[in-house]
């Protein structure tokens, strides 16, 4: 009876000290573990650590691109109001100012009156700006481009025949602009053919 008690005890402490070990040797591969994780998060490259530093835009840069857009955004307007006969489709004095607005808005007016629209499309091609101030009390830049409307077609506002129109003219031609930003934005406030062909 004793040697059977003995020999339990026995057993009992080779199977506590065997889940002592085991606990023991688990948390060092824990702990270990965690030290190899810690150290690579360390060694891993962080971007936020490290930014990136990027140098400023050059506003004169950003002044023709935005001159170059409203210029384009001028003659899209300027073809939705040439085509309208109630010329109320576009409010023109969000894309133009000044003499550019009151001498477009006056042709519109002239063509229509006469029962006249405009269809078709105008193309705005080799623009260059020739010169931009961005830092200046009124921001501007100037855009020499070659117009063509040798695809935007006069017709009778009623019937939509074609109106003859002179052999003459000039259906591309040179136009010098000026486009300026005010605190709603850009704007064309004038433009004006050179009278040569490009």
């Amino acid at each position: 009876m004793q040697r059977h008690a003995h020999r339990s005890s026995v057993h009992f402490r080779k199977v506590a000290t065997t889940i002592t070990l085991c606990t023991a040797l688990a948390l060092a591969a824990c702990s270990s573990s965690d030290g190899k994780s810690d150290k690579a998060s360390d060694d891993s490259p962080s971007v936020s650590r490290s930014p990136t530093s990027s140098a400023p835009a050059d506003p004169n840069e950003s002044a023709k691109q935005e001159a170059i857009a409203a210029y384009e955004a001028y003659w899209r307007a300027l073809e939705k109001l040439y085509a309208d006969p109630t010329g109320k489709s576009v409010r023109l004095d969000q894309y133009a100012s000044s003499a550019a607005l009151k001498n477009a808005e006056a042709d519109v007016m002239r063509t229509h009156d006469r029962g006249r629209i405009v269809t078709g499309s105008v193309t705005v091609a080799a623009q260059n700006v020739t010169k931009v101030d961005a830092s200046g009390r009124i921001p501007y830049a100037t855009v020499s481009s070659c117009l063509d409307i040798s695809k935007w077609q006069k017709v009778d506002a009623k019937t939509k025949e074609p109106v003859s129109l002179p052999d003459t003219r000039l259906t591309k031609y040179v136009i010098l602009s000026t486009v300026e930003k005010y605190p709603e934005g850009w704007r064309v406030t004038s433009d004006e053919p050179q009278g040569k062909s490009c």
